[in-house]
């Protein structure tokens, strides 16, 4: 693949099923990338969120790897404010001892989630704060120079997992230039500072032991299909649950009253967090994806596969991958 692609799995839950389904789904969906030449999978931190079932991230990742032989997986990301740096030390480098030189650790300072929930967390309003002192001391624990005297993550120490940091504003792109480490833009669902934040990057980068070039991840929905009506079909789909899922309070809603929602004003904020998806056959999303990351100055995209239920999201991770290897190198 001339641009390479990665996976962020969402692991949804969907509608009347359970999380074990979802997990299975996760499972079967880094198998399918492994196969198709994805360089990795991540998965999001996220809490009290009745749809997505990679809250504890560690744990989902170790049960994938169990699964997979090749390809990667990581965090995309952690949520560090959330945690004890060492703490994610300890569990990224028992991930990376599990599976060696396969362990990605993408880390992010929002909360993911909401204001009851961070006191759920035992987390302090101010902790985001601390996020970039945060940051190398987790990386001080990673690399065995640890910045907390007579204090070692076991395992852990050493590893060197590689760090990215995640963003969706200026603010990430500035840190991760200023620690020289990759940078991952979430704009699959938040794009407005897409092209500034990865100016800013790129212009302010400074070398690093990990890194020596500035490199960067895009976030891209994907919904291809081997029709364009199945996958105007499948965005349709896709575009109702996003806003029952924002809008709909908990409640059930059929596809009737979920189209009012969208228009009766969800619709905006809908097509605002898709304004980064390629939606059609393999081709058509060919096209798309190989002008997205001229257009953005992409190393990398990490794609989210929106299509509806669990075939039809394997079926557009393997017609995608098919697509962008038949572009020359």
């Amino acid at each position: 693949m001339s641009v390479p692609l990665s996976v962020l799995d969402l692991a949804p839950i969907a509608r009347g099923a359970t999380a074990s389904e979802s997990i299975a789904a996760s499972v079967a969906l880094a198998q399918r990338a492994e196969e198709s030449g994805y360089r990795r999978v991540w998965y999001a931190e996220h809490h009290n969120m009745p749809t997505i079932a990679s809250s504890a991230t560690s744990v989902l990742i170790a049960h994938v790897g169990a699964q997979t032989s090749t390809i990667r997986l990581g965090a995309g990301g952690v949520m560090l404010p959330n945690h004890a740096p060492l703490t994610i030390a300890e569990q990224f480098g028992t991930l990376e001892a599990m599976y060696p030189g396969r362990i990605d650790l993408g880390l992010g300072r929002a909360p993911g989630s909401d204001q009851n929930t961070m006191y759920a967390l035992r987390r302090d309003p101010t902790s985001s704060d601390r996020f970039p002192q945060d940051v190398l001391e987790l990386q001080g624990y990673l690399t065995g120079h640890t910045r907390v005297p007579g204090v070692d993550a076991i395992p852990g120490r050493g590893s060197d997992v590689p760090l990215y940091i995640l963003g969706s504003s200026l603010f990430g792109a500035q840190l991760a230039a200023a620690l020289g480490l990759p940078y991952a833009f979430a704009s699959h669902f938040a794009p407005d500072a897409l092209q500034a934040a990865v100016g800013t990057y790129r212009r302010e980068f400074q070398p690093s032991a990990q890194l020596a070039q500035p490199y960067v991840m895009a976030g891209v929905n994907v919904v291809a299909a081997d029709t364009r009506a199945a996958a105007d079909e499948a965005l349709s789909r896709v575009q109702r649950t996003l806003a029952i899922g924002l809008f709909g309070r908990g409640r059930n809603f059929t596809d009737v009253e979920a189209d009012q929602l969208l228009a009766q004003g969800a619709g905006a904020h809908v097509r605002s967090m898709l304004t980064y998806t390629a939606v059609g056959t393999p081709p058509e999303v060919r096209e798309y994806l190989l002008d997205f990351a001229r257009r953005i100055d992409a190393d990398e995209l990490i794609v989210a596969h929106q299509f509806p239920g669990v075939e039809g999201r394997l079926r557009s991770a393997e017609l995608t991958a098919e697509a962008m290897a038949t572009v020359p190198a």
